[in-house]
């Protein structure tokens, strides 16, 4: 079976068998019991909501799974942030960036050479798989920004077009969090740490350091030499990819289903008899490249559980220009927003939580708010 299958009944089955209760006691180890649902998340085939309230009708408690809970609130905090920052997550954040003295990748990092075994392993599982364990994307993000003094902006773009759970938001700002741009102290991670979480035995490698002496050693010469284009060679080309031709159908609604490779919601607006567009806009591809791997799972996610579904490479106003009477609907994403004349909210996990400016004053209101729904009686 596939690692990230494709078909929407395989999605629900993955949610059924995963346990909260392992994830919370081995989330933090590589092999750990994590949930593999991110890349149907991120793509909008299902939401965090779907997630916590099928997780809910199969018996577990809310405390029983609060670990996996406050990382579904991640995922929209992260969003949150997009919507109230705009493109200004795509600079330094909150801080500049200290000790940067090289800009695009390490050579090493692109490769899967650095030498550190459990990094490049994880590196040629991204490439494979197109997933990385979170705990193996910070280790990578320290290594590049924190020991090799690489700006995080290119970095964060390479790992971002082989990710298939690839959100920006979540990437960039995560980023910056471990580079000290997004947070009030850089994150590091030793080769102990690393051994610890990944069951590795490596010693006397460039992390082989305390905390203390870490950030004071030299960059390693491994990391010296950098690549200023990573994902040029395995991108998926949309700044010349050729537009595809207006599409035309049989039959004639009034309505059009906006789809974007951010909303692949299988169940959306199902009762509306609409033709339904997925659409990939070059110009956004154009400025945050993907893997021709993610590229594939899109467009199998999307053509495998929206029935009827049309795929449009161009942008919004020829379609719109095109379909001028039609009367269009889209469900709400900061990374592509358009005119629409119907905008559907997205499906959040406590629909009610505001922004917060940082993580856990949002995650406490986001808990109450779940907790006194739990405790409501629902009306007969």
């Amino acid at each position: 079976m596939s690692l990230f299958p494709t078909n929407y009944q395989a999605i629900l089955e993955r949610i059924d068998s995963f346990d909260p209760i392992a994830y919370a006691k081995s989330r933090n180890y590589a092999n750990g019991a994590v949930s593999r649902l991110s890349p149907y998340i991120s793509r909008g085939v299902i939401s965090t909501r779907v997630v916590y309230e099928r997780l809910l009708s199969k018996g577990f408690k809310l405390y029983q799974m609060e670990k996996f809970v406050q990382e579904l609130a991640w995922r929209d905090f992260w969003q949150k942030q997009w919507q109230y920052h705009g493109r200004a997550i795509n600079q330094d954040l909150k801080h500049n960036q200290q000790n940067v003295n090289q800009h695009g990748l390490p050579r090493a990092i692109h490769e899967a050479n650095t030498g550190i075994e459990a990094i490049d392993k994880a590196i040629k599982e991204l490439y494979s798989t197109g997933y990385m364990h979170n705990h193996l994307r910070m280790y990578v993000a320290s290594i590049a920004c924190n020991v090799a003094q690489y700006h995080w902006q290119i970095p964060g773009k390479w790992m971002f077009a082989h990710l298939l759970d690839g959100d920006w938001a979540s990437n960039a700002l995560s980023w910056q969090w471990v580079a000290g741009t997004n947070s009030n102290k850089k994150y590091w991670a030793n080769q102990d740490n690393i051994n610890h979480f990944c069951h590795t035995d490596q010693w006397k490698t460039f992390l082989d350091f305390s905390y203390d002496d870490l950030p004071h050693q030299e960059v390693p010469r491994i990391l010296t030499e950098s690549v200023l284009e990573p994902t040029s060679k395995d991108q998926t080309n949309m700044a010349h990819l050729s537009p595809t031709g207006l599409p035309n159908w049989d039959v004639d609604y009034k309505a059009i289903c906006l789809y974007t490779p951010y909303n692949l919601d299988p169940l959306w607006r199902n009762d509306l008899k609409a033709h339904r567009i997925l659409l990939f806009d070059p110009e956004y591809f154009t400025q945050y490249p993907i893997s021709n791997k993610v590229f594939k799972f899109i467009q199998d996610l999307a053509i495998e559980n929206i029935p009827e579904l049309q795929i449009f490479v161009g942008s919004f106003d020829a379609l719109k220009k095109h379909f001028a009477h039609k009367e269009f609907y889209a469900k709400e994403h900061p990374a592509l927003s358009y005119p629409v004349d119907v905008l559907d909210s997205r499906d959040w996990l406590s629909p009610d939580t505001p922004y917060k400016p940082s993580f856990f004053p949002y995650w406490k209101s986001c808990a109450k708010a779940l907790k006194l729904e739990l405790n409501t009686p629902k009306p007969h």
